[in-house]
């Protein structure tokens, strides 16, 4: 089954229109949910629609509520509130360009492909595509889609586009409020060599595929095992590799040159050469 478009329409920069469909670029991972079940009965446990004092409602007698103060609401109905949706618009017209570097991670959220609707949009898409590149910006813009409208990005991706929708500027945090406690001071030189080093070490290509959710995986086996096991109760061993108990106190030099185990000498107990850094500091 083909996949469907999030949207279709127009993307516009100036008087150029370029017919594009855009699709999610990412989908949900392997979750696990659970139901409630009543043990004695093996029954699901259903939930009421009740009011406190009153009992069950009926389905229609259920209006939205905004809590203006504690206990306060004004109501609103289905159609007052769809009185106010955006309309859905064909049209995602690129507003602004900033550097690709300037937006930053708290305000990305989710990212979708771009592509073009048909051949004869394939020209302008790859202009527009390598025009950002040169440039090294990302366009702005708003979509109106499902009522609403979203504050989205588009940068190029290899042979296509990405649009990623942002969050506005009420939806996140300012990183000083989390920050400003922790000390404006530089980290000590021969701690920061250590780190560096051991960076150095464990710095590899990224392979999302090495990375597995390790709960939803062993979930996935506990069920399993109950499903042979007929139900009986079972019990895993604890994670044999939890890091042992300790004080508070930690030995940041001695740690960081535990990490580094013997990566100071080679498979044949040479002597490694030292990270760039550390052998022109020790020039100088």
């Amino acid at each position: 089954m083909a996949a469907r478009a999030f949207w279709q329409g127009q993307l516009r920069l100036a008087l150029v229109s370029i017919p594009v469909e855009v699709y999610p670029a990412t989908r949900s991972g392997a979750a696990i949910s659970f139901h409630q079940i009543h043990e004695p009965s093996g029954k699901r446990i259903r939930y009421e629609k009740v009011a406190p004092g009153v009992g069950p409602v009926d389905r229609e007698e259920i209006v939205k509520g905004y809590e203006v103060s504690r206990g306060n609401y004004v109501l609103l109905d289905d159609e007052e509130i769809e009185s106010v949706r955006i309309e859905s618009r064909k049209t995602l017209e690129l507003v602004q360009f900033v550097g690709n570097d300037e937006i930053d991670v708290l305000y990305y959220e989710k990212p979708y492909f771009v592509v073009p609707a048909d051949d004869l949009a394939e020209d302008a898409y790859i202009v527009l595509r390598e025009a950002l590149r040169k440039t090294r910006t990302v366009g702005l813009g708003q979509l109106s889609v499902r009522g609403r409208e979203q504050l989205v990005s588009l940068k190029p991706c290899g042979r296509g586009l990405i649009m990623e929708v942002l969050r506005y500027a009420d939806e996140v945090q300012r990183a000083q409020n989390w920050f400003r406690d922790i000390p404006a001071r530089d980290a000590d030189p021969e701690l920061l060599d250590l780190a560096a080093s051991l960076i150095e070490k464990k710095t590899a290509k990224f392979t999302p595929d090495k990375f597995h959710d390790r709960y939803v995986d062993a979930l996935h086996a506990l069920i399993d095992k109950k499903v042979k096991a007929k139900g009986e109760r079972i019990i895993e061993d604890p994670d044999a590799d939890v890091a042992p108990k300790g004080g508070n106190v930690i030995d940041l030099m001695a740690a960081l040159k535990q990490s580094l185990g013997t990566d100071e000498d080679d498979e044949e107990g040479r002597p490694r050469k030292r990270a760039a850094s550390s052998s022109r500091r020790k020039r100088a």
